[in-house]
């Protein structure tokens, strides 16, 4: 008796569920508001879903341009319950030195991912 098509496709999607869940790497996320000029893209908008990576990201700007997958993880501070349930995916446009957190989202993507009161979040991020 062959598996129906449908079913396997079900199966798949949830495997590659469980694998991009494995993959994700924890840190934390801060948020900043100015997004012109940035150290990749100088004086062109690059939009509002856009981030800022920390020095250990950095890597002499090799990361502009790239995506990452952001989702909240939890609370870093007595905010209880900051996460959205949201993920969304963010796109490389600037450096953070010092910025105190992996990733320094706008506050536009922090907002819907987490309660911007929180002001830093835990969390999981996938390229």
């Amino acid at each position: 008796m062959a598996i129906p098509k449908n079913i396997i496709l079900v199966i798949i999607g949830f495997v590659a569920t469980l694998f991009s869940i494995v993959l994700a790497t924890p840190g934390t996320a801060t948020f900043y508001t100015n997004y012109v000029p940035s150290a990749c893209y100088g004086s062109t908008p690059q939009g509002t879903i856009i981030a800022a990576a920390s020095d250990p990201l950095w890597a002499d700007g090799k990361i502009c341009g790239k995506t990452f997958n952001v989702t909240c993880t939890g609370p870093t501070n007595p905010v209880p319950h900051p996460c959205t349930g949201k993920s969304m995916v963010v796109k490389i446009v600037d450096h953070c030195p010092g910025c105190g957190g992996t990733l320094d989202l706008s506050k536009e993507v922090f907002s819907t991912i987490a309660n911007p009161v929180a002001g830093v979040i835990k969390i999981d991020y996938v390229q």
